[in-house]
């Protein structure tokens, strides 16, 4: 799905990890003030979800939620064209999570790509907990909560709505289906062949307990190439493989952002483990000061000395923030020992300082009144538990908790 598909309904959130830099700003926020224009938005301040790796700092958390709060709202997040609220306000996204665990395969989740790579970035910390293991699965409660079409993701985290879709569609095939399902796809699979329907057996285990998706595709291949089937048996044995049934939970789409790249202060992409961060309410002396000590092409020891812009931290902030025409003066000034280094960094300070006094502008009223954030908050946790609630009642239904 693309971003400019009719996007429906979004949900998107962030673990609240204190005040904001401008990769966050140029990354997330900027596309989050675009999809309120486009469709029913639903943001939400993912604290939680930073517990499953900082259990152990629990005293930051309130400070970080706000201060990230404000910052959205210095984006142009919209409290009157999306709704804003607090994961841990809306406890129906707990009751979800647990109801999925029951019909979660443990293969599936132990195969998210994440898993692993965070284990090794975050070595410092006990991740041997079921928090962490179980965090891609709440990622999915979040999702299929407010029965979402599109999920603004990068390429990195399309996985994630990948195991989300899954989710759904099993969940569909063990609640959603006929009372008569089990016993027609047994029909199916006698006229399929003893040997066949035996493999097709074995490649549907490896699936559902293992999450080893190539035993999904070979029992696709393997139900078209049965010249024993008609169509509706082989469309019973499609759903009896990993869905079917009734529609509770809708698969969501993955909304592919741009890739955004923001370079830090030292070359690397911008991020708070770095140290080479601007925030998006940052001092003004605090950006000049850091901008202009940034290194340069290492060829550029004297002035008279000839530069590549491509070897420049420097010049990877100018993609972002300068015109193109802008761009190639500075790039021919380098090149030809024209300008030096500091004429280079001025037109970026210049923009990035305008941007930040936009930015400051539009958050002061809420850091001068911090009381009008939370009642955004509390009307936005409202909200979204009108919505909660719709969809737990629908699926306390179907899988037998709700008494009446």
């Amino acid at each position: 799905m693309s971003l400019h598909s009719d996007p429906g309904r979004i949900l998107s959130g962030m673990r609240p990890t204190g005040r904001l830099h401008l990769g966050h700003y140029h990354g997330v926020l900027k596309n989050w003030a675009v999809l309120q224009e486009q469709a029913e938005c639903f943001f939400f301040v993912a604290d939680w979800h930073a517990l499953t790796t900082h259990y152990e700092e629990p005293g930051v958390m309130d400070e970080n939620v706000w201060e990230m709060l404000i910052d959205w709202l210095a984006a142009g997040v919209d409290p009157d064209r999306a709704t804003l609220f607090i994961q841990s306000r809306v406890p129906q996204h707990a009751e979800l999570h647990l109801l999925l665990s029951m019909v979660t395969p443990l293969g599936w989740l132990m195969r998210v790509p994440s898993f692993k790579d965070q284990q090794q970035k975050l070595n410092d910390r006990d991740l041997a907990t079921y928090g962490f293991l179980g965090y891609p699965l709440l990622q999915s409660a979040d999702i299929l909560m407010y029965r979402a079409t599109g999920v603004p993701v990068g390429e990195d985290q399309v996985p994630h709505v990948e195991l989300t879709r899954e989710i759904a569609r099993r969940f569909n095939h063990i609640f959603g289906r006929d009372g008569a399902f089990e016993e027609k796809a047994a029909d199916a699979l006698t006229r399929m062949g003893k040997k066949p329907a035996k493999e097709f057996l074995r490649l549907r285990r490896e699936w559902l307990q293992d999450g080893v998706g190539s035993a999904r595709e070979r029992a696709l291949t393997a139900l078209s190439a049965s010249g024993n089937l008609g169509n509706e048996d082989r469309e019973r044995l499609m759903g009896y493989l990993d869905g079917g049934g009734r529609e509770i939970l809708p698969e969501p789409g993955a909304l592919l952002t741009p890739a955004a790249k923001m370079p830090g202060l030292d070359g690397q992409k911008m991020s708070k483990s770095y140290n080479n961060t601007i925030q998006m309410r940052d001092d003004p002396e605090r950006i000049r000061t850091r901008l202009m000590a940034m290194p340069t092409d290492p060829a550029r020891q004297r002035r008279h000395d000839p530069g590549d812009p491509e070897k420049c931290p420097v010049w990877d902030l100018h993609q972002v923030y300068t015109q193109k025409t802008q761009r190639e003066e500075l790039a021919e000034g380098c090149k030809s020992a024209g300008i030096g280094c500091v004429d280079c960094k001025k037109p970026l300070l210049e923009t990035i300082l305008e941007e930040q006094s936009v930015l400051r502008a539009r958050a002061r009223p809420f850091e001068e009144n911090p009381q009008q954030v939370r009642e955004i908050i509390e009307s936005g946790c409202e909200r979204a538990k009108v919505v909660a609630d719709e969809t737990m009642r629908e699926v306390r239904a179907v899988v037998g908790t709700l008494y009446e």
